[in-house]
């Protein structure tokens, strides 16, 4: 792993676990975004100590007791919490299928169907609707659709199929307009196996590549600043493809991230408007960061 890998993973390892330890309930960013970034660099080999993990696993492996996490009602949503813990319950089973209490599939049934139960009639999760670019902690819609989409297909239950193909009916009518609708119809096209006739995956391809500043990484419109967290999800779309084109535009992207971190191995919140402090923002920046340069590997 590169040396910003290394220290990015390092700053979760440390932060992860401090939430619920420090403040006695869980949270979307430490357990969620952040430790689904660990389970990815465990799932590639990276030896993440189990202290770092034990209590986010302990957590989501009962969705049943999601809506009594202790914290402040007035921050929280309930219906996003259970799209980020139901995603860090099914990254905990892929990145350790053996463990007890996370091999279970009727557990990732149950936390899908929580997701499912919040379905709006249009087939999306309206997460922060007033946000059309949404943020690092809070998703937006298109976010938390391309997510709850994602544990309803990994639920596997015949109960779940109506409101999976409602989601993906909604996905494919999202048009690429923000650097994050894009990232969404790039990776929701993939996962569905559109091909290269695709009118939309080839708009939101395009719009992603004509989005990259010259600083490598990418803002939420055409034309702004690089942010960490929009440079983050076109990362994430663009990984799929292997053309040496768009390997450039990834490699341009990594540098970005690589240039923006902290001494810490962290990143400065992506907040919106920019410029703010969120300690939440800031540990979901992070996780995002995280995941998409361990996508972006050069194996």
């Amino acid at each position: 792993m590169s040396e910003v890998e290394v220290k990015a993973i390092g700053f979760l390892q440390r932060e992860v676990p401090k939430w619920s330890r420090e403040n006695g309930c869980f949270s979307c960013h430490n357990n969620g975004d952040a430790a689904r970034a660990l389970l990815a660099a465990l799932k590639l080999g990276y030896p993440v100590p189990a202290s770092a993990l034990a209590d986010t696993t302990e957590w989501v492996s009962h969705p049943d007791a999601w809506s009594n996490n202790k914290g402040d009602p007035g921050f929280s949503d309930q219906r996003l919490a259970d799209i980020q813990f139901a995603a860090a319950l099914h990254s905990a089973q892929t990145a350790m299928p053996d463990s007890k209490g996370l091999d279970s599939q009727t557990t990732l049934r149950k936390a899908a169907l929580r997701v499912a139960a919040v379905q709006d009639v249009d087939g999306s999760w309206r997460i922060e609707p007033q946000n059309p670019i949404g943020s690092p902690a809070t998703y937006g819609t298109a976010l938390a659709t391309l997510m709850a989409w994602r544990i309803l297909r990994a639920g596997e239950g015949s109960e779940l199929e109506p409101a999976s193909q409602k989601a993906s009916n909604w996905l494919q009518g999202l048009p690429p307009v923000n650097v994050p609708a894009a990232a969404v119809v790039v990776m929701a096209s993939v996962e569905r196996g559109s091909g290269a006739q695709d009118s939309q995956l080839g708009n939101a391809i395009a719009f992603l590549k004509n989005a990259q500043t010259s600083a490598g990484g990418w803002g939420p419109y055409l034309d702004d600043p690089p942010e960490v967290f929009d440079t983050a999800l076109a990362l994430l779309a663009l990984s799929r493809f292997s053309d040496a084109g768009i390997k450039q535009i990834v490699r341009r992207g990594r540098s970005f991230l690589g240039a923006n971190q902290l001494p810490d191995g962290s990143w400065p919140a992506t907040t919106r408007p920019p410029g703010g402090a969120s300690y939440a923002q800031a540990m979901s920046t992070s996780g995002w960061a995280t995941l998409a340069l361990l996508a972006t590997r050069e194996r």
